[in-house]
């Protein structure tokens, strides 16, 4: 191949090149142009569909600010209603006021023109009487010297001789009036004391707690008897150690029995057995560890139920040691009957009596709660002391007025009542626990009491049935219609009556209302 041929191949090569840039670029402009134009038109678009969306918020921001401003005017239209309200009753009050202060002053301008009438018509009066008074003694002077010149003695001397014959008839007259108005006395003092005692006692009411000297502490399964009592009965040899208290297991299911007179150590064997049971853990130096914390716990607890007592009695102002005292009052009994509970309610009886007597309800309430705090002694040494006594001595140590501490120490008669309080307390205390159903024996003899009150009605002929009711103060006796007759019942509600008085040892008195009921019964078929 020659050289003008390559040039000519390269030539045409170059040609083909240029040409197809030059076509290549007026494809790309035209293209390019298609482009702008598509992106213009869509451009217009967004910007149309911008302004309709601009427009509807524009209107809807228009209409929710009318709304707000509809909205914020009947609330101000309301205000203002109020408010003209409001000033209209105002008004009305101050014209009220003011035609009431009106009359106020016209009747006060009657009663003070009144006034001055009556003053004039007592200053007339006055200087008439005392004219009268003038004239009367002269009169009575001139009646002297008449008397004087008749009798042969002088004003003195007869004055001395009547002076002499009224106090003779003074000093009679004067022993007779005592005499009856001591009679008087008894008999209404009498009243009146049985009248306090008996609205003293109707309201305040007591529920009684009986506490026994044994706990039953439930078990889940018979198993846990086996882990209390330990190897060897190690465990229970420790229980008992560390609380004093004996612990009885035999076969009673799904039980074991804690006995101990002394309520507070009973209640810290109960906690502590059923913490170690709740534990599994039990073994004689985890046992020693619970009752220790138990101890404290129960020691909490009694200031706690001190604090609640002194509270709920509205006392003030007591001793912590005092109160201390009131709270282990919750885990000791007499006779049965819960020391707390009835300290509480000698307080309120006291209270109630105190003021019926107009004294100082709150200082025998104090009085009423502590009296009985010696029976809670804190060593054995103070067991050989009254309890009545003991608790005097604590009173007085703690602070407590001289009125309390005698009142405390003497109503068992101790020592000399000094205050009027002292009996209150005495009296209160006796009503608490001669209730019945307050103590075991009160309460057996009273159950017995009625019995034999029923038993006197059916010793009688005719008697179908008898009920002792309101304690002991009513025997209802209903009878046999066919046997007794109406003349026939009252008799028998008299010889009954007869009978119990005559049969019997009670208090006060015992109603008997003998009831006769007359029944036809037919059946209908």
């Amino acid at each position: 191949m020659d050289t003008n041929t390559i040039l000519m191949i390269v030539g045409g090569a170059v040609v083909g090149v240029i040409i197809g840039y030059i076509i290549a670029k007026s494809l790309e402009k035209s293209n390019a142009s298609k482009i702008i134009k598509n992106a213009q038109s869509e451009a217009k678009t967004i910007l149309k569909e911008a302004k309709i969306e601009g427009e509807s918020l524009r209107k809807e921001k228009e209409l929710k600010a009318k709304e707000k401003f509809i909205e914020l005017k009947a609330e101000h239209e309301k205000v203002i209603l109020s408010r003209d309200k409001k000033m209209a009753e105002a008004e009305k009050r101050t014209r009220d006021k003011e035609s009431q202060i009106s009359n106020e002053l016209s009747r006060a301008k009657k009663a003070t023109q009144s006034l001055e009438d009556k003053i004039k018509d007592y200053d007339f009066r006055l200087e008439f009487v005392d004219k009268k008074k003038e004239e009367l003694d002269k009169a009575h002077k001139s009646q002297i010297k008449q008397l004087e010149v008749i009798s042969g003695l002088s004003a003195e001397d007869a004055k001395e001789q009547l002076v002499e014959s009224l106090k003779e008839e003074a000093k009679t007259d004067a022993m007779s009036f005592v005499q009856d108005k001591v009679e008087e006395a008894k008999l209404t003092a009498q009243q009146e004391a049985k009248k306090i005692i008996i609205n003293t006692i109707q309201r305040i009411g007591t529920e009684e707690a009986i506490d026994n000297c044994v706990s039953v502490f439930n078990i889940e399964s018979d198993d846990v008897k086996g882990r209390i009592i330990g190897r060897e009965g190690r465990n229970i040899r420790a229980i008992e150690a560390a609380t004093g208290v004996e612990i009885i297991v035999d076969d009673t299911p799904e039980a074991i029995i804690l006995s101990c007179f002394d309520s507070v150590r009973r209640e810290i064997a109960r906690l502590s057995l059923h913490k170690l049971v709740t534990d599994g853990r039990i073994h004689p130096a985890r046992i020693e560890e619970v009752v220790r914390k138990t101890e404290k716990q129960i020691n909490q607890e009694i200031i706690e139920v001190g604090k609640r007592t002194v509270i709920d009695l509205g006392i003030h102002g007591l001793h912590p040691e005092l109160i201390k005292l009131v709270g282990r009052m919750k885990y000791r009994s007499s006779y049965g009957q819960n020391l707390l509970q009835h300290s509480r309610e000698v307080a309120k009886l006291c209270g109630v009596m105190a003021a019926e007597l107009g004294l100082n309800p709150k200082l025998a309430k104090r009085a009423g709660l502590l009296h009985d705090i010696g029976k809670v002694p804190s060593s054995e040494t103070d067991v050989e002391t009254p309890h009545a006594i003991l608790g005097m001595k604590w009173a007085e140590k703690h602070g407590e007025k001289s009125e309390v501490c005698n009142a405390i120490g003497a109503h068992h008669d101790e020592i000399e009542m000094t205050t009027l309080l002292s009996p209150i307390i005495q009296v209160c205390d006796a009503i608490s626990g001669a209730r019945p159903g307050a103590r075991r024996q009160v309460l057996d003899s009273y159950i017995q009491r009625l019995k034999d009150l029923e038993a006197v009605a059916f010793g009688f002929t005719g008697v179908k049935k008898a009920y002792a009711i309101q304690a002991g103060r009513e025997l209802r006796v209903i009878v046999e219609s066919e046997k007794v007759s109406d003349d026939v019942a009252s008799k028998l509600s008299f010889e009954i009556s007869q009978k119990i008085q005559t049969d019997m040892t009670y208090p006060g008195q015992v109603k008997v209302t003998v009831i006769r009921e007359t029944r036809a019964v037919n059946i209908a078929k």
